[in-house]
């Protein structure tokens, strides 16, 4: 039996619903996150000693190393909250269509608020 269904293969013409939306940025951000492993524990062990501390604490306070600092702590957020989305469907909290809805704008919501406030705590 031969199949001729056309096939759509061009990811900008699809329009994914925003769970789906979420799930992808979940996972995008915990790939991010885990290309920053290595930079966070070489940063963890320089500022062990007294004057990695004093050279971390200085370069932390230029423009450049804030808004670097923003962004990883923006992937963070935004992986922790939508993660928790995650935990909470696998235990069949919120996995219908107008919860799964609802909770995927909630992540986005919370997760912009989180930056926000990270933002005002570095500047």
């Amino acid at each position: 039996m031969k199949h001729t269904r056309p096939k759509n293969l061009n990811l900008f013409t699809i329009h994914f619903p925003l769970p789906a939306i979420v799930s992808i940025l979940h996972r995008i951000s915990g790939f991010f996150l885990f290309l920053l492993i290595p930079l966070i524990l070489w940063l963890f062990e320089y500022s062990l000693t007294l004057d990695g501390f004093d050279t971390i604490q200085y370069s932390l306070s230029s423009f450049g190393a804030k808004f670097i600092l923003w962004v990883m702590l923006a992937a963070f957020f935004f992986h922790l909250v939508a993660g928790v989305r995650h935990l909470l469907s696998d235990i069949h909290i919120g996995d219908t269509l107008k919860m799964g809805r609802l909770t995927a704008v909630s992540v986005f919501v919370i997760s912009i608020m989180l930056v926000i406030l990270a933002g005002v705590w570095l500047w």
